[in-house]
């Protein structure tokens, strides 16, 4: 833990130049008193380290001083991948690994580089999770996680949506995804009696227990995350619209089909005939199911007439009527 933290600083001093004892105590998260202690450490090893008194003193090393130690282990190299990814890196226990390796990253930089790296960071950041959800809770993740790395089996306890009993798994975990701030597991069931079962993926949050198995298994050496994900999230989208609404929508409508989602935006773009004398248009919108979309075009208010199918239409006229009853009183 020591060699670690004297690592840390001898690191963070090479980085950033010059840092006050109170500065180097914040980011070792050690006292003062320590980072005095382990400053007489390095100069004992033979380290150029110095200090300036004085409101503008503090440690820094000798001009013209670089360390090569900045070897990775393996945790490290595996978490530059998740590099821009903060929160992702902590809930699969990366955290402190993550910022470790970004140090290190930076102590082998030459300074032209590290001040581009640093410009980098400074600009840009990147928020995963969409607008106004709470984040899924994933206590299983961590272990999870350990078994995709250590390729182990792993028993589940999957609760299905809309189903109220959880069904048990066995699976070969293969792979996470993060999309959008919601962690997946994607993993293929190894009791299934074929072998080659085509993997699918159990959103992480629903998974009551995660216990792993004392057994490994052999990983697909075709499988491909990415272009599995990309071949799922197709089919999802092509499963998802099972049907299309014809509307005529004001232009405040227009603007408000955002609330509706992308596709939904793009149909109305490509389906849009020429606006009457009110602006009003008549699109063609694609829909998951009468009831779904009933409960979505009631967010335009009346910024919308529904045109069909009748079911729809039938739909949302009795429940503006039963709310303009409401209001009648």
């Amino acid at each position: 833990m020591r060699a670690s933290r004297l690592l840390s600083m001898l690191l963070l001093l090479q980085t950033r130049g010059r840092l006050t004892a109170p500065q180097l105590a914040a980011e070792l998260e050690v006292s003062v008193r320590t980072v005095y202690r382990d400053a007489e450490s390095l100069a004992a090893a033979g380290i150029p380290i110095y200090a300036d008194r004085g409101p503008a003193g503090g440690f820094q090393l000798l001009d013209g001083f670089r360390t090569r130690l900045t070897g990775l282990t393996g945790e490290e190299a595996a978490s530059v991948f998740l590099a821009g990814m903060p929160d992702a890196a902590a809930e699969l226990g990366l955290g402190a690994v993550l910022a470790a390796t970004e140090l290190k990253l930076l102590a082998a930089l030459p300074p032209e580089l590290r001040t581009q790296a640093s410009r980098v960071r400074e600009r840009f950041h990147l928020d995963a999770p969409s607008w106004f959800r709470e984040a899924d809770q994933v206590p299983a993740l961590g272990v999870i996680a350990d078994a995709v790395w250590q390729q182990r089996r792993l028993h589940i306890d999957y609760q299905r949506a809309w189903r109220p009993a959880a069904v048990q798994r066995t699976v070969d975990p293969l792979g996470l995804v993060l999309k959008a701030g919601v962690w997946y597991l994607v993993a293929r069931d190894s009791t299934a009696a074929e072998p080659t079962t085509t993997p699918r993926a159990y959103r992480i949050a629903r998974i009551q227990q995660a216990d792993r198995v004392d057994e490994s298994f052999d990983r697909p050496a075709d499988f491909d995350l990415a272009a599995f994900w990309a071949d799922r999230s197709r089919e999802l989208h092509e499963q998802l619209y099972r049907g299309e609404a014809e509307i005529r929508l004001s232009p405040r409508g227009r603007q408000l089909l955002f609330l509706l989602g992308r596709d939904v935006v793009r149909a109305a773009d490509e389906t849009a005939g020429p606006p009457d004398a009110a602006g009003w248009v008549r699109v063609r919108i694609p829909i998951e199911t009468e009831q779904h979309a009933l409960h979505e075009l009631l967010r335009l208010g009346a910024e919308v007439e529904v045109l069909g199918p009748p079911g729809v239409l039938a739909e949302v006229a009795a429940t503006a009527a039963a709310v303009s009853a409401i209001y009648a009183k």
